[in-house]
């Protein structure tokens, strides 16, 4: 089925990523030794892409850390990248944290956030990483084991949430994650008892919103909470404002536009499906009007990683009638962030071998992957965008449905039909292109037996790039010295 070239939705891939594609012939080798599906990351770019938010704390004449949120990617070879530079590594699980350790992070470059056991709890005081709190009674359990089994004092930040609007109101959105702002009092209680084995560090938040106006409240909200813990005598010093500051996926604006506007035609009839069984991703019909919500990630975005920070600093506050980046530099306080995605932007791909191509009754093309949607999760994510079909070879245009390995009825890589330059055959390959952050092994897993896929570091050398083994990557590899 031929398909218009506006409903193309083309990857951005730059850097080294780009010089990996052009060599088609090098990535069937290596699948072929290695199999489908593969991983393949770039180390090299995500310490690239940590230097760009260190010079962004240096226009806004700012200190602090940027931690990486380890959870968007479990590979060694990125971790690797890190450890060498001045970036951090923030960890959500005691394995996570027993990784950056072996890796040759030290204790004080760790922070430890989301929920967690007695074990996380115990060995993140023992080396002394920062503890993220996310709830009086895990103070409290930190408190005692501490007490116990030293060291004292272990430092320690609060995550709110629940953060209120003084004037027009914002919206935020309910998290079971934090304490609410209302509740601030009652843990400075908590921690005024406790004061010879936990040190107030400061006050944190993290936020599931793309929005800057909600994570502005969050900060301004953080800010004030500052100053109620110095009037009740702490010595608080850093703000962290987590992650959540985007990735630009596509390479053009006008096709994410004409495909989200074509989307809702399709779903009103007024033009042929493009998604399977009529998929809306959130919006629906109902008597010729569309309803619902896009429900979709903003694939293409102006502004991104870097320069959404930059935003966000330069975000007036509506109360305290100064920028946000102004507050912190006058009070001078520390900024800590925790990007993920943001960090792995073009650090990866994935590569999947075509297995199959067939047609149905409708005129439907399916091509099956040796992989599944497990593997390649953007579709969980909301992501659209089309992988890259290897090697380019020339031909027609034609409308696919990708679909996965697992034999379940919705195990498809996408959901909407995606237009590839020709028809692929078996034996080609899709690259899946900047998946490093969450798509490529954040819900891998053995479902029905199918192997996980493994992951290989790229980095350049004097004849282009060579690639290794996820762990058999470290610093300076390539280098000719």
């Amino acid at each position: 089925m031929r398909v218009e070239p506006e409903l193309i939705l083309e990857p951005m891939v730059d850097g080294l990523l780009s010089d990996v594609l052009a060599e088609p012939e090098r990535l069937s080798t290596m699948v072929e030794a290695l199999g489908s599906p593969l991983n393949v990351v770039v180390p090299e770019r995500i310490a690239e892409n940590a230097e760009k938010y260190r010079a962004l704390y240096q226009t806004h004449r700012l200190r602090g850390r940027t931690y990486f949120a380890h959870k968007a990617n479990r590979s060694s070879a990125l971790i690797h990248g890190l450890v060498a530079g001045r970036c951090g590594v923030d960890v959500s699980s005691l394995g996570e944290l027993r990784h950056v350790l072996a890796v040759g992070f030290t204790g004080d470059r760790v922070i430890a956030t989301g929920p967690k056991d007695a074990e996380f709890l115990w060995l993140a005081a023992r080396v002394g990483a920062v503890v993220n709190a996310d709830s009086r009674e895990e103070l409290a359990e930190l408190a005692a084991m501490v007490a116990r089994f030293g060291p004292a004092p272990v430092p320690v930040m609060i995550r709110l949430s629940g953060f209120d609007s003084p004037g027009v109101p914002i919206l935020s959105r309910p998290s079971r994650f934090g304490i609410h702002t209302r509740e601030l009092d009652a843990v400075l209680d908590l921690l005024d008892e406790h004061r010879d084995v936990l040190h107030l560090l400061g006050l944190s938040y993290h936020l599931d919103t793309t929005g800057v106006e909600e994570k502005a409240l969050a900060l301004e909200g953080c800010l004030l909470a500052m100053h109620r813990a110095r009037n009740r005598g702490f010595t608080p010093t850093a703000v962290d404002i987590g992650g959540g500051f985007g990735v630009n996926y596509l390479a053009d604006r006008s096709q994410w536009e004409n495909y989200t506007t074509e989307l809702g035609i399709a779903l009103l009839g007024g033009r042929p499906p493009m998604t399977w069984q009529n998929h809306g991703y959130g919006l629906r019909a109902e008597a010729g009007t569309l309803r619902g919500a896009l429900g979709v990630y903003p694939a293409y975005r102006e502004v991104s990683g870097p320069r959404y920070l930059d935003e966000l600093l330069s975000w007036e506050s509506p109360s305290l009638g100064r920028t946000l980046a102004t507050l912190l530099l006058e009070n001078l306080y520390e900024l800590y962030i925790e990007p993920g995605r943001g960090l792995t932007d073009q650090c990866g791909l994935t590569l999947a071998r075509v297995v199959e191509v067939r047609t149905t009754l409708n005129g439907e093309v399916l091509v099956r992957v040796a992989a599944n949607s497990h593997d390649v999760s953007t579709e969980d994510h909301a992501v659209l965008m089309d992988p890259v079909l290897l090697p380019e070879r020339p031909g027609t245009p034609v409308g696919v449905y990708l679909t996965g390995n697992l034999c379940l009825e919705d195990d498809f890589l996408t959901r909407r039909r995606v237009t590839l330059p020709r028809e692929p055959a078996p034996g080609d390959l899709l690259a899946f292109v900047n998946t490093a952050g969450y798509f490529m092994d954040f819900a891998a897993d053995h479902a029905l037996m199918q192997p996980i896929a493994h992951t290989v570091a790229v980095y350049r050398d004097a004849g282009g790039w060579s690639w290794c083994l996820d762990e058999q990557y470290w610093p300076g590899k390539g280098d000719s010295s």
